[in-house]
């Protein structure tokens, strides 16, 4: 494909990096800071003579991407580059003022999800608080949004419900890029409006592969575009006891649980007519994560019509679905501290709740339109592409 977009990264090189002239710079990255070349930002920034780049923060999944979903990242030294890297995934998950002492700007280059479940935005949120308290410039190398910067969907956060898998009121499906998500939390925060490297040549309807952009899977368990064009409806399955595909060579398109008649469930969801998706029964056996070591009943969900699928609405029908296989055996998972993941993912325990009421996952998908349409007007003045 000819490539038609420059991320961030690729705009701040090409521009002589005049932004970051003379300036001592920490790096929020991850193995998606990459160039069009797949060349890392920490080799190109800290081979740039214009600029210092004295320190690397980790996000999840760590600097060079190796740490599972939830295992804390520890302050370390990098071992390819030497520099230090401070962990944003342990003890603390917001840049400390000693880390940020040293700092004359904090640069923050990751590629999203278009998800808010996803920690990477939640870190992005505290990177911007954090530069502000001390003063520090933060700069925001933007990259695409996945999924396409048109569709929005799924309901926003409630009060109540913030956690690091939803920090911020904006449905499940944003589409906003990384640098347009922190113009909104700056807007509405309070915060001083923090410098975006914005994009050359993305427009809201593109998809990833349509940018010309290297594909670099952004989290362990999110190998290609499909996983993340599903994951906004089938991560919500990660509240359940039933398996998300973690522990498969195919997460979040695979869900099932011993207790599944795969063949009983793909009738159900076929039954269904959910647009841009097929379903096909399947058994797995994950080798780690939920019933690790155990054959799994489930469907391997196929995306055939990515413009004509809603994943939101999809994981929504998965709930019901897989709940009516076997009630007694369905569950939702709890956090050590009670709260139901669930909740957490969905923004509010009105999904939970409506589900043991009986409603419908059409029924459910038509109660956040309100929200949806709230949250595009809030978004309106913070957008960068048209």
């Amino acid at each position: 494909m000819t490539r038609s977009v420059r991320s961030g990264l690729e705009v701040l090189l090409a521009d002589g990096s005049t932004l970051l002239a003379g300036k001592r710079i920490g790096l929020v990255t991850n193995p998606t800071g990459v160039d069009g070349r797949l060349r890392s930002a920490v080799d190109l920034l800290r081979s740039n003579g214009r600029m210092q780049l004295v320190a690397l923060f980790a996000p999840e999944h760590g600097i060079r991407g190796e740490a599972q979903a939830g295992a804390p990242i520890a302050d370390t030294v990098d071992q390819h580059s030497g520099l230090p890297v401070h962990s944003l995934y342990g003890a603390t998950r917001k840049p400390t003022p000693a880390a940020l002492a040293e700092l004359d700007a904090i640069v923050f280059d990751i590629q999203d999800v278009g998800a808010r479940f996803a920690t990477y935005i939640s870190t992005l949120a505290l990177v911007l608080e954090a530069a502000a308290d001390v003063g520090t410039l933060a700069v925001v190398l933007d990259r695409p949004n996945p999924l396409n910067g048109v569709d929005v969907e799924g309901g926003s956060l409630a009060e109540g419900f913030a956690s690091f898998v939803g920090m911020y009121a904006a449905p499940i499906r944003h589409g906003l890029t990384m640098g347009e998500l922190a113009r909104l939390f700056a807007v509405e925060r309070g915060l001083p409006r923090p410098t975006i490297v914005a994009m050359e040549g993305w427009k809201r309807e593109l998809w990833f592969d349509e940018t010309g952009l290297p594909w670099v899977q952004p989290s362990p368990n999110l190998p290609t575009l499909d996983a993340v064009t599903l994951y906004p409806g089938t991560c919500l399955v990660e509240g359940t006891s039933v398996s998300e595909g973690r522990g498969t060579t195919r997460p979040f398109e695979l869900v099932g649980a011993p207790w599944i008649d795969p063949f009983a469930l793909a009738e159900d969801l076929g039954a269904r007519r959910i647009p841009g998706v097929r379903f096909r029964p399947v058994y797995f056996t994950p080798t780690f994560s939920k019933h690790a070591g155990v054959s799994c009943g489930g469907v391997q969900v196929h995306v055939v019509d990515r413009l004509a699928l809603r994943p939101v609405a999809l994981g929504l029908h998965l709930l019901v679905a897989l709940r009516s296989q076997d009630p007694r055996s369905f569950s939702w998972r709890q956090n050590s501290d009670g709260r139901y993941v669930i909740d957490l993912l969905y923004g509010t325990d009105r999904l939970r709740r409506s589900m043991e009421e009986g409603l419908s996952a059409s029924d459910l998908a038509a109660a956040s339109a309100a929200e949806i349409a709230d949250f595009e007007r809030r978004r309106a003045d913070v957008l960068l592409y048209r």
